[in-house]
């Protein structure tokens, strides 16, 4: 078996270490635009989901926590500014890493059973960590700052969940929807 070419050992190594939400500095800077890259974080994402699926009831939040809604409406997002994406992706990114936080709290405090759960949570945070990182190389956290001159961003819309399952699902679909439009359109744009 020969010497694996140095992009692929890159990738395998960044694989390695996203996971531990370090940040990744030898990792070639488009790295989130290999699609294998964004799809291991939304298999995760989908196993977190299917883990806690049809708990409507259960395991509940012993409060409600706010989250980014996740609907999109793909002719409004094909009109919008690259730089408008980015500040949608980036605040859904900072408040989900904010509610997965605070699901984690909340979870250590409750007496319910919290192994598989805990795990996954655990690698919420890790995986969203490792995005957060991979999208201030690929500039998405510059293109969110507007200038002092510019209007200021619509409000980003939220919406609340009161249990995992809910918690979850809301992840999935951030990472399947907005983050994988925005991502893809900056990758496109190849100016990066």
């Amino acid at each position: 078996m020969g010497v694996p070419e140095r992009p692929t050992l890159l990738l395998l190594l960044s694989l390695l270490l996203l996971p531990l939400g370090l940040p990744v500095r030898c990792a070639p800077p488009r790295l989130i635009c290999d699609s294998r890259v964004l799809e291991r974080y939304i298999l995760e994402a989908r196993e977190a989901e299917n883990v806690t699926m049809g708990c409507a009831e259960g395991p509940r939040l012993s409060e409600n926590i706010t989250v980014p809604d996740t609907k999109v409406n793909f002719n409004a997002w094909k009109r919008m500014e690259v730089g408008e994406q980015a500040v949608e992706v980036w605040q859904g990114l900072s408040l989900l890493s904010e509610a997965i936080l605070r699901g984690q709290a909340l979870l250590a405090n409750s007496s319910q059973p919290s192994g598989m759960l805990q795990l996954h949570i655990d690698k919420a945070i890790s995986g969203l960590r490792s995005l957060t990182s991979l999208l201030r190389v690929l500039g998405a956290q510059k293109e969110s700052m507007s200038p002092p001159d510019a209007t200021p961003p619509a409000p980003l819309r939220t919406l609340m969940v009161e249990n995992f399952c809910k918690l979850f699902r809301v992840y999935s679909n951030f990472l399947r929807g907005k983050l994988k439009l925005y991502t893809g359109e900056a990758c496109r744009r190849g100016d990066r």
